[in-house]
């Protein structure tokens, strides 16, 4: 009767073991799954990362190694590593230009920063209806508009005469255009028509970053007595940072182009703006007007630089490719 019982408890266990070794593969062949798994994504991914690959590398990479070129050779090739870069840092123009891009990046950086991040924790706070997923559509509305178009709307917004804030401007001393757009005007000009385009399309991407942070962690903070500037600053903020560093990096990228805006004021002005307000302005010149393309490959090669720079700094400030949960 004993060896029955044995018998028929061995008989019922065999299946329930097999059922588990059916669910639960031996370690070496879950080894093998796992690796087959990576390989499917790094496959999918590859072929979603290549046709971007192909036009980085044919729109940025190659004509950015082309600009090297230019700016290390002369006219005829000859190697010269610092003529150009030393001819355009002596023209009177470089310097101008260079403070006016400094001047209009640190402002546009600065309301980024912190209006941006700002907003998007309001928005995110009182959760308002108007924010359902098709009336977001409303923030991207101003960044829809090409840079052109942008600015030929702001031209009448900048006008006293016609311009809708035109009783505000002439209480600030400006009764006409030229008043307004008067070089000493342009860099807060610029960065506000550029916060304008686009901050809406950002604080959706950091209201999105905020969804994303964990219900838990924000509960958690209320019931230990967090009031809503507590839980901003210890804890959105710091989840928020490698958002606000992939913004900053992009937007100084765009900043440091600065070509568009002047451009237009300046024809639309009769060149009260100069038509080498900024660096991008300045390398146009020197390209087309004075046909040195190795001046202007120089100017390009030091924005480059400095744009890389102040990334760097942002991305390891920001550990935006820091891979470690927070």
């Amino acid at each position: 009767m004993s060896d029955l019982t044995t018998t028929q408890s061995a008989g019922s266990e065999t299946p329930s073991r097999s059922a588990a070794a059916a669910h639960h593969p031996a370690p070496k062949e879950a080894v093998r799954m796992n690796k087959t798994r990576k390989g499917r994504r790094r496959s999918i991914g590859a072929v979603f990362v290549a046709p971007y690959a192909v036009f980085m590398l044919a729109f940025g990479v190659m004509p950015a190694l082309y600009a090297i070129y230019l700016s290390v050779t002369d006219v005829d090739g000859g190697f010269t590593p610092t003529a150009n870069f030393s001819k355009v840092i002596d023209d009177f123009r470089f310097f101008s230009a260079a403070r006016h891009v400094a001047f209009f990046l640190g402002i546009w950086l600065a309301a980024l920063l912190v209006l941006v991040v700002f907003l998007a924790i309001v928005v995110h706070a009182i959760r308002a209806r108007w924010l359902s997923a098709s009336a977001r559509l409303f923030f991207y509305l101003p960044g829809a508009l090409a840079g052109a178009s942008s600015v030929m709307l702001w031209l009448f917004v900048l006008d006293p005469v016609a311009s809708p804030a035109g009783p505000l401007l002439r209480a600030m001393g400006m009764d006409s255009f030229t008043n307004v757009i008067q070089p000493s005007h342009l860099p807060l000009i610029f960065a506000i028509i550029a916060f304008w385009t686009g901050a809406g399309g950002w604080i959706i991407v950091m209201y999105g970053a905020l969804n994303n942070i964990s219900t838990e962690i924000m509960e958690a903070a209320r019931i230990d007595g967090a009031n809503p500037v507590q839980v901003a600053i210890h804890i959105q903020l710091p989840l928020l940072r490698k958002w606000i560093a992939y913004m900053a990096v992009l937007s100084l990228a765009a900043g440091t182009q600065l070509f568009v805006e002047p451009s237009l004021l300046s024809q639309a002005s009769n060149a009260v703006v100069p038509n080498d307000y900024s660096l991008n302005q300045l390398a146009y010149q020197y390209a087309f007007d004075l046909n040195d393309f190795n001046g202007s490959a120089a100017i390009s090669v030091l924005l480059l630089i400095v744009a890389l720079v102040l990334s760097a700094v942002f991305v390891t400030k920001g550990g935006l490719f820091e891979t470690e949960d927070v």
